[in-house]
Parts: structure tokens; sequence; C-alpha cells
């Protein structure tokens, strides 16, 4: 067989697939501005909201992922803070936000399961008990750290961690519809 007679290979198309992992692409994206923010967000009286809460808690609102890949997302972003942080304990942000993501994640799913998936106040409620979960888990892995005592933990550190909670579910709130529309218009439609 010469070179003219050889079969010309055709040439296959894959469709890629609809769920595919742009999810992980808008993970990082929220997640790296949410540790920006964290980072220069100044301290008002106590209180800074924790923007990568706010951020993995649209993204687990937009994307309703498994489980599995909710605890992932709030490994990496306990991880990332633990450079941030301005706490005692910095290692204590790993176990808070594999919480808070778990939190998140279950609350979206239930929400669904329950007919609740296009109401309104679905990322506001998320938002504010995921940073609820975390927050409460940090301030008390705090507390045993620095040996203080329980009602420094309930009647203060409480307080500011629901003062954080409502910042970080109005933000989640806000910020939903816009990065909804942007990830809808990439994709196509919705």
């Amino acid at each position: 067989m010469n070179e003219k007679n050889k079969p010309v290979p055709q040439l296959i198309e894959v469709e890629p697939m609809q769920e595919g992992y742009r999810w992980v692409a808008i993970t990082a994206m929220l997640l790296a501005i949410g540790i920006i923010l964290h980072t220069v967000s100044p301290n008002v009286g106590g209180v800074t909201p924790n923007w990568t809460i706010a951020m993995y808690s649209i993204v687990i609102n937009l994307t309703r992922p498994k489980l599995t890949q909710a605890i992932g997302i709030g490994f990496i972003a306990g991880l990332t803070l633990v450079p941030s942080s301005k706490s005692a304990f910095p290692l204590g942000n790993v176990a808070s936000e594999l919480a808070g993501a778990t939190v998140c994640c279950l609350l979206v799913r239930a929400m669904f399961s329950a007919g609740l998936g296009e109401w309104k106040l679905r990322p506001f409620v998320t938002g504010f008990l995921a940073t609820m979960t975390s927050g409460g888990l940090f301030t008390f892995i705090l507390k045993l750290v620095l040996g203080l005592p329980l009602h420094v933990w309930i009647f203060v550190m409480l307080p500011v961690v629901a003062v954080v909670g409502l910042l970080n579910g109005l933000i989640t709130f806000f910020l939903y519809a816009p990065v909804r529309k942007l990830f809808y218009v990439q994709e196509g439609g919705k």
C-alpha cells in the first residue's frame, strides 16, 4: 500500500460532559476572592466578615456538590485560611471550615429535598448557619486551647460569631444572584 491508498483517519469530536468540572473552577475562583478579601478586610469593633465562608456558601448553593466534594471545599478553605489567620490557633480553621462546608451542603440538599430549592432566602440561611457552625466550632477550639472559661465563650465569643454570621448571610444572599447569573450565562442558559 502506498501513501495515496492509506485511509484518512476520521476526526472524532467528543462532547464535554454536562456536569464537567466547571464547579472546580468556580470554587477556586471564589475561594481565591474570599481569601484575598479575608486578608485585607479591616477589623471593625472586633468583627470582620469571613469572606471565605460566604464564598464557599455561594459555591455550594450554586453547584450543589456531593458531600465528599463539599468536605473537600471546606478542607481547602481551612488550609488557605491558616496563613492569613489573625487568631491564636490558626489550625482551628481546618476543622471549622470542614464543619461549615459540611453543614452548608447538608442544608442545601435538605432544602432542595423539601422543595425549597428556589426559596429566595436559601443563600442567606445557609451562609448564616455555615458561619455559625464554623465560627462556633472555631471559637470553641480557641476556648479550649487558651483555657478560657465557658461563660466567655457563651457570652463574648458566640455573640461575635452571630454578628459575623449575619454579615456572611447577607453577603451570601446579595452576591449569590450575580454569581449565579454569571455562571449560567457562561453555561448557556437557565
